[in-house]
């Protein structure tokens, strides 16, 4: 394969790479491909790059051939179907008293298979529901349970900056997120200001932990004190960003730089 391509799925905001020798595809046509899920139809987000440029670690596989046009009029045929199956699902998990928040059905290409995937606080003994959607649906069943932090990047949406969600951009792996990174940063502990649409603690929290954990070295402690027109104050607290220092007595409070008080400290 001479060239690889940037595909996008639309049930996925993520690209994949393909290997083609067709330089001529262009963004936006459509492909088909071979996926872990099955075969799959795909959108080109990007020209086609020649693989010598390609830095990526695992082997990608070639695409099996441009869509055509009764390729596409197969592809929403299978969206609506999977509208349908979606309420087969709950239907039958309705009745099994199953608490499974179903996110999304999809069709494989070829309609061999379907996967179906959902929420759940804890794990869902769905047998029962296998064989009852497959017994009403006629083909393969797929259940894929995902955690809080999949499905926003499944679903999608806008963060509290302003911009897409980073899990739905660029983020690959999720690594945990704890409460010591928004106290290293001396945020307010306000949870639902410090959570993401997943109802978890925001990943951009771990994106500045370090260089926060590197310019408090420059700082005094918490606590130190501080001999200011003969009176003596204590810092309670500072603004890495402003570079400003609180300092407190029991009747008065001070904002200093960093540079004055610093001076400060050296005089005493």
């Amino acid at each position: 394969m001479e060239y690889y391509i940037s595909v996008k799925f639309s049930k996925s905001n993520k690209t994949y790479y393909f290997g083609t020798d067709d330089s001529t595809l262009k963004v936006g046509d459509f492909v088909v491909v071979d996926t872990v899920i099955g075969m799959e139809l795909g959108e080109i987000e990007e020209l086609p790059r020649l693989m010598s440029t390609l830095k990526f670690p695992l082997e990608i596989k070639p695409i099996v051939r441009k869509a055509t046009l009764e390729d596409i009029k197969i592809f929403n045929y299978n969206e609506n179907a999977a509208i349908s199956a979606a309420k087969v699902f709950e239907k039958d998990a309705a009745k099994l008293n199953l608490n499974m928040n179903l996110i999304s059905a999809q069709y494989t290409l070829d309609r061999s298979k379907i996967l179906f995937t959902y929420v759940a606080d804890e794990r869902v003994d769905f047998r029962e529901l296998l064989k009852n959607l497959a017994n009403e649906l006629h083909c393969r069943i797929e259940l894929k349970q995902i955690n809080a932090r999949e499905r926003a990047q499944l679903v999608g949406g806008i963060g509290t900056c302003g911009l897409p969600l980073c899990c739905t951009t660029f983020l690959n792996t999720f690594d945990g997120v704890s409460l010591n990174r928004a106290k290293n940063q001396m945020l307010t502990i306000n949870i639902p200001k410090l959570s993401g649409q997943c109802g978890k603690l925001m990943c951009c929290l771990k994106f500045e932990d370090d260089l926060y954990t590197e310019e408090k070295k420059k700082y005094p402690s918490i606590g130190t004190k501080v001999i200011m027109n003969d009176k003596e104050y204590k810092i309670s607290s500072y603004n890495i960003l402003t570079k400003i220092i609180r300092l407190d007595t029991s009747d008065d409070a001070q904002f200093l730089s960093l540079e004055e008080v610093n001076k400060l400290l050296r005089k005493k």
